[in-house]
């Protein structure tokens, strides 16, 4: 069990699940139901699977810096050795990739590609680069964060990759508008995150803050540019609350940039994601979409009750 749970820690668990909330939103999105399944359930798990060996490879390059600041990871602290850590990841990151080819298979022809479609592949596997972009050396550079936004944008997007047989197809409206949303979004999250380790600077926690909210903002002008099955402004007042939750937090963490507070903060950012999601599906799809977007919301359970158990961040 304690091997196991490193494992856990490793990969940072409880955050996969807002990987997967991207995933039934970049779906929905494009259509008004989860079917094809096997379809869905492929993407689902590819995104898993590459969002998992992103965290696990985080650390594989992180580990002298860990060893310093964080010796309680499973790397430096021996739970798990290195080369376990770099098998267990690069295990994920095929995984993930073979699960993005199977989405491509179809049940019937299309026209333009036939009976396979390599766009599931092709968004992986470029989702598979940046992920490596930013782990080996990008997050040690000013790039760090809109690096791990656009692993966030393409991660929606690869939800939205079997839409239409065409890869041009693929980075069309909205799936194109929520995606750079969310991964402003993330840039913000991302640069609050940078130094959650010590006590951060104010002035970045400020700078961060900003362009987080940037990124929620367009999210709810796009509710109101856009045709969707529910009102734009009862979506926008749900999602008005989960904003609010939000800057609380980062509010909480500039007034006192300790790494308790900067971490609570950014585990509420994170966590809110799925929420997101759920809202965002509710709006497109309308009350008849309401079981996928609560489908999508409680996702939020597991990955409440695995942080109890380990740390998000």
């Amino acid at each position: 069990m304690a091997s196991f749970r490193a494992y856990l820690q490793l990969c940072r668990a409880p955050a996969v699940f807002t990987a997967m909330a991207d995933i039934f939103l970049g779906f929905l999105l494009v259509h008004r139901t989860l079917a094809p399944i096997p379809e869905f359930i492929a993407l689902l798990l590819a995104s898993s699977g590459l969002y998992l060996a992103g965290m696990v490879f985080n650390d594989v390059f992180d580990r002298e810096q860990d060893a310093r600041e964080r010796p309680q990871r499973p790397i430096p602290s021996g739970r798990v050795s290195l080369r376990s850590a770099v098998t267990f990841g690069s295990l994920l990151v095929v995984g993930g990739l073979i699960c993005a080819a199977l989405a491509g298979i179809r049940s019937e022809a299309s026209p333009l590609t036939g009976p396979f479609s390599i766009n599931p592949l092709l968004v992986a596997l470029i989702l598979t680069g940046t992920i490596f972009a930013y782990d080996s050396y990008g997050k040690r550079t000013p790039l760090g964060p809109v690096l791990m936004g656009a692993c966030r944008f393409l991660n929606v997007i690869l939800g939205a990759s079997s839409a239409d047989p065409r890869f041009v197809g693929i980075w069309g409206l909205p799936q194109l508008w929520v995606a750079i949303g969310l991964g402003v979004y993330i840039i913000g999250v991302t640069w609050f995150a940078r130094t959650e380790a010590t006590v951060s600077k104010r002035s970045h926690l400020i700078g961060a803050a900003i362009v987080a909210d940037i990124g929620l903002a367009s999210l709810v002008a796009w509710l109101f540019n856009w045709g969707g099955g529910a009102s734009p402004l009862h979506v926008a007042l749900l999602l008005g609350v989960i904003i609010l939750t939000i800057n609380r937090r980062l509010v909480a963490a500039i007034a006192d940039p300790a790494p308790p507070e900067v971490q609570t903060a950014i585990r509420t950012m994170l966590m809110s994601l799925i929420m997101l999601d759920a809202s965002l599906i509710f709006f497109k799809l309308g009350p008849e979409g309401a079981a996928f977007a609560i489908t999508t919301a409680l996702l939020l359970v597991p990955s409440i009750l695995l942080g109890r158990w380990m740390s998000v961040t």
